[in-house]
């Protein structure tokens, strides 16, 4: 099946997923639902197909890709699992957020890796992508399904409004329930070590295995996981953010812009939004309702206003530093 240029968004039934499978095994690209965020699938096993994936997004060509299956995949085709407690975290968080990066055995494209000698794997709990990975029957390859930089999308809309023309295909699994992209974790070495952070905290993987630690990121380091080198999560809008404790400042930053004309939106949560006044989008009270909401709060405000104003994330969660990884890249552009 070959791409006519048009894109369809379809619901996920026996028939989108037999055009999916026709799809993927034509090297075609699919954008599927995942409980984090939409995700741009083809398959991970050819060159040209992967490739596309770059194409479609404007995607810088050194930063790798994660590869999807199912949860009844053998992962050991295309990894080697070195460490016993890898199989641990396994048993505990897979399915869900957790992306595990191992060893690779080389069976994916070289494209996913960007050459390196390690790759990550992930197993959704989504209903919709695991239908979509068992129909499909092979190991996908899949960032975001968003143009390079932009915010994640959340809803299948989300992905039409940016690769509208450029896929053919979008199954529609509903708005996704987690919000923010999967930890993605190296299990490489002795000690686990969070690459880039998510809804699976450093202290959940220390409750199973006993240890975990922060990668300590350089400019000059190559990119082992998404997320971790190139700005991403921006909004299509100015962006502002202010320390939990500076609603004064941020009201006052508010008020300036309807002075200039502007159109403001805050992103408040928790307490502050009885502290703010103006357009809000209110993202929860929990960690977890904050990072479910983040995106969404994101992409709908930059519809219909000119700068959205958020604020430092503290809820004395663990999940508070992955969102506060994406907050702090969506507003890097001011």
């Amino acid at each position: 099946m070959s791409f006519d240029g048009k894109t369809r968004i379809l619901k996920i039934d026996d028939k989108s997923l037999k055009a999916a499978r026709e799809l993927i095994l034509s090297e075609e690209l699919v954008a599927f639902p995942t409980e984090t965020v939409y995700g741009l699938g083809a398959t991970a096993l050819s060159d040209s197909a992967v490739e596309k994936i770059f194409k479609a997004k404007g995607r810088p060509s050194d930063n790798p890709l994660i590869v999807h299956v199912h949860e009844d995949y053998d992962i050991e085709k295309l990894v080697y699992i070195d460490h016993d407690y890898a199989r641990k975290l396994r048993e505990k968080f897979v399915p869900g957020p957790l992306t595990m990066v191992y060893r690779s055995r080389g069976a994916v494209s070289p494209i996913v890796t960007c050459g390196l000698d390690t790759v990550g794997i992930r197993v959704p709990y989504h209903e919709g992508a695991r239908k979509f990975l068992r129909a499909v029957g092979v190991p996908i390859a899949a960032p975001s399904a968003n143009v390079s930089k932009h915010t994640s999308p959340v809803t299948a809309k989300h992905v039409y409004d940016d690769l509208s023309g450029k896929i053919p295909l979008i199954l529609d699994g509903g708005k996704c329930s987690g919000g923010i992209e999967s930890t993605v974790l190296d299990v490489t070495t002795d000690t686990p070590i969070i690459l880039r952070s998510g809804l699976v905290t450093a202290e959940m993987i220390k409750e199973v295995v006993g240890k975990c630690e922060y990668s300590l990121n350089k400019p000059t380091d190559k990119a082992r996981a998404p997320g971790m080198k190139y700005t991403h999560y921006c909004p299509r809008c100015e962006t502002a953010l202010f320390g939990a404790n500076e609603t004064e400042r941020a009201q006052s930053f508010y008020d300036i812009c309807v002075k200039d004309g502007k159109k403001p939106l805050f992103l408040s949560y928790g307490d502050l939004d009885n502290k703010l006044s103006g357009n809000k989008f209110y993202l929860g009270k929990t960690a977890e309702e904050i990072a479910s909401n983040l995106y969404y709060g994101l992409l709908e405000g930059e519809k219909t206003y000119d700068v959205i104003i958020a604020f430092e994330v503290v809820t004395g969660s663990d999940v508070d530093v992955g969102i506060m990884n994406r907050l702090s890249k969506a507003c890097a552009k001011k």
